[in-house]
């Protein structure tokens, strides 16, 4: 619902995208396509999914016509051989990849690729996969993790955004972001470690393993920036992590 029309979420996604420089394509990882085994979309049109129910009818009415990448996602594939990575006509841009990209880039006009989150791997393989990946920066290509460090549905209060943050996100959100600031990727790969804290604000892994993949394609010695912070309804966080320029 934070994408239809303009709050303080969806003004800094525009912002964000006029001070980052345009990339040739983006490789994005969302939360929504979860998987066994990893996939690339192929399509030179993805269509737009709505992957949701019980909503407005102008969320529906949304479309981001963003162009494919056939050659991106065959590069991908080649990058991440010999894991075999099936190349889909069926999938598109799921709710993860565009209520988000359609703010930092409205006019639709940067090639788009999904990658898969495999569902059957532990967090290692996500963050080597990162690392498999990283060679496409050098190649122009964006690669974005879509998620949400802290994301608990049964917590979180939609309708009231200013409600206060839960204790356990607060830490959780905060105990990611001192981790990423001291390259301790080890420590992001052991979250459960964190016992109930974890547990609450990550219920489910797949809101949390895109960060795995941001970690892993970044460079030791690179800036990292959080460009947008904060905790919605309570129990969402919209932290962003920006690695390099």
């Amino acid at each position: 619902m934070m994408t239809l029309g303009h709050n303080r979420w969806t003004e800094a996604w525009a912002k964000l995208g006029k001070s980052v420089a345009r990339p040739k394509a983006i490789l994005c990882i969302s939360a929504h396509w979860y998987t066994s085994g990893p996939a690339v979309t192929i399509s030179t049109s993805p269509r737009t999914i709505h992957d949701f129910g019980g909503f407005p009818q102008a969320l529906y009415d949304i479309q981001y016509p963003a162009p494919g990448d056939p050659v991106l996602a065959r590069r991908a594939q080649q990058l991440l051989a010999p894991i075999p990575v099936e190349l889909s006509e069926q999938w598109g841009y799921d709710h993860g990849t565009w209520t988000v990209l359609r703010h930092i880039y409205p006019d639709a006009s940067v090639p788009i690729v999904q990658l898969s989150i495999d569902g059957t791997k532990p967090p290692q393989y996500h963050f080597d996969t990162g690392r498999r990946l990283a060679p496409l920066r050098e190649e122009g290509v964006m690669i974005v993790g879509s998620g949400n460090l802290v994301h608990n549905l049964m917590a979180y209060r939609g309708d009231q955004p200013a409600f206060p943050a839960f204790d356990w996100a607060v830490r959780f959100d905060g105990w990611a972001r001192e981790a990423m600031e001291a390259k301790n990727f080890e420590a992001l790969m052991q979250y459960r470690k964190l016992g109930m804290d974890a547990a609450l604000s990550a219920p489910t892994p797949e809101h949390y393993l895109p960060l795995l993949y941001v970690a892993g394609a970044g460079g030791k010695d690179e800036a990292l920036a959080f460009p947008i912070e904060g905790i919605d309804g309570g129990a969402v966080s919209m932290l962003t992590v920006q690695i390099g320029a």
